[in-house]
């Protein structure tokens, strides 16, 4: 699995500032385009989702597939999903996108019930509900899979 967040992990708990979310992003990318040049990646999934509904834990239940990668992260609309696509595409890498739906007040509800270190600032999920645009085909993914959230 790739989760930008992940990188901002330090001893002990997440630190975010503009700076360190733009260097995790560009790390996530990093070992996504690692794994891809390498030839150990077959397939990517593109876990979309509010903050809090449930991609990390969707993911996690998963029995791991060998060859196949999970990009977690919110990615609210076709425009911020296109360079994870691009980027696989490039490579030959089918992308695929699970789309956990959740009404707002559970990714909120959810969101309060994470430590204070991990909890997303609640403008920021409602920015993120209103970005929203579904993930389609049309945008380069070869499926869409809908998980009620």
């Amino acid at each position: 699995m790739i989760d930008p967040d992940a990188f901002l992990e330090t001893e002990g708990r997440r630190v975010w500032t503009l700076e360190r979310n733009a260097e995790a992003w560009h790390q996530a990318f990093t070992v996504l385009r690692g794994g891809l040049e390498a030839g150990t990646v077959e397939r990517v999934v593109v876990v979309c989702v509010l903050q809090g509904a449930g991609k990390s834990t969707w993911v996690a239940q998963r029995e791991p597939e060998a060859g196949t990668v999970h990009f977690d992260a919110a990615l609210p609309g076709a425009r911020h999903r296109a360079p994870i696509i691009a980027l696989a595409r490039s490579c030959n890498i089918p992308v695929a996108a699970v789309w956990i739906r959740a009404p707002l007040a559970l990714a909120l509800e959810r969101n309060r019930q994470r430590p204070a270190d991990r909890r997303v600032p609640e403008a920021s999920i409602h920015s993120v509900d209103r970005l929203f645009e579904p993930p389609t085909t049309d945008e380069g993914f070869a499926a869409v899979r809908i998980v009620e959230g």
